[in-house]
């Protein structure tokens, strides 16, 4: 589980982020809740997301605020509706501040590295959109 504790409170970055995106219809429309960490389980289903954290910073002077930075990969099986499904996480995401999920608070979103349009090496005609976003969190 990737988290940071904040007194006996761990934040818990994927749980948060999966939590946030599977309310955004925009997002939901297209993937559902095909939203996985860190990758595409077995069997999978198109158009998805697979994220994971990449690292990240904290600041020993505020504790409890994370930024973790995340990548995001946005999969379908034609490059267009690839890029569809990053134009909607895109959405979701960017920008966006204090917004509460549960017991945590997305304080903001920006994104990094805009999407890099990319074909899965080992699964011929799997496309993806490449993205990193960073991510700070209470």
């Amino acid at each position: 589980m990737a988290g940071f504790f904040y007194g006996e409170t761990m934040i818990d970055s994927n749980k948060a982020i999966r939590d946030y995106l599977v309310t955004q219809t925009g997002l939901t429309d297209l993937v559902s809740t095909r939203i996985y960490n860190p990758s595409l389980k077995k069997g999978y289903t198109l158009p998805a997301i697979a994220y994971s954290i990449r690292g990240g910073d904290s600041d020993e002077y505020i504790p409890g605020i994370i930024g973790p930075s995340f990548q995001f990969r946005c999969y379908d099986d034609d490059p267009i509706d690839a890029r569809a499904v990053y134009r909607a996480l895109y959405d979701a995401l960017q920008g966006i501040q204090n917004i509460t999920v549960g017991s945590y608070k997305i304080l903001s979103s920006r994104e990094e590295v805009q999407g890099q349009d990319l074909i899965d090496p080992d699964v011929p005609h799997l496309y993806y959109v490449l993205t990193f976003f960073s991510i700070m969190l209470r």
